[in-house]
């Protein structure tokens, strides 16, 4: 089976592009040998713990694409074992498309950045929701108690793959929570400057 990510998502006209591009051999060795990149591990429960958004991507009975930004607290993405993950659907603006596309086609993908370190992990999965009281040992594990949003929904995703990017053409982006180390630095150093000067002024008057 080999790379278990690009066997489900290389089409037949994906190959065909790579062979007149002449990347076709090294892609064929990588979807070839032992069965990888179908079992979550220390690596991945580390990066997903970390990040406080991704992009989760579903199709319509149409075949129309949507792509939704989900965000919250760093960890709001639980990784419940090797093959799940999951997360609480806090009541948003009940457009319901997500939903509405998982209902009629379970497959949805999910990519998660980190800017600061230029880094990406792709997964593919299936996914379902569940009322927040199906499975009470679920929600305990999804659910952050200290917020006080209404709770919607449970969304179970069944990880059938994934794929860590190049860091090609990640800009990096900081939140403050990310500069805040460097904040108290240049803090501690302006104050330190200011009593440097203090001292000389006070040298120099004395001179």
């Amino acid at each position: 089976m080999g790379n278990r990510f690009l066997n489900l998502v290389t089409s037949p006209a994906a190959r065909d592009e790579q062979t007149r591009r002449g990347s076709r051999d090294a892609y064929a060795r990588a979807e070839d040998g032992a069965d990888r990149n179908n079992r979550l591990t220390g690596d991945e429960a580390g990066f997903i713990a970390a990040r406080d958004s991704f992009y989760l991507a579903s199709v319509n009975p149409d075949g129309w694409p949507y792509i939704q930004h989900r965000g919250g607290p760093k960890g709001f993405l639980r990784l419940l074992d090797v093959h799940h993950i999951g997360f609480a659907d806090y009541r948003g603006n009940k457009q319901y498309l997500t939903v509405g596309n998982i209902a009629t086609d379970d497959r949805v993908a999910l990519f998660l950045t980190d800017y600061p370190n230029r880094s990406r992990l792709k997964l593919v999965g299936r996914m379902r929701a569940l009322a927040p009281d199906a499975d009470p040992d679920l929600a305990a594990r999804l659910i952050d108690p200290a917020n006080p949003a209404r709770v919607e929904r449970l969304m179970l995703i069944k990880v059938e793959a994934f794929d860590w990017n190049c860091p090609q053409h990640i800009t990096p982006r900081f939140t403050e929570a990310d500069l805040a180390p460097v904040a108290a630095r240049l803090a501690a150093l302006e104050a330190e400057n200011a009593a440097l000067t203090a001292k000389i002024a006070q040298l120099e008057g004395t001179a």
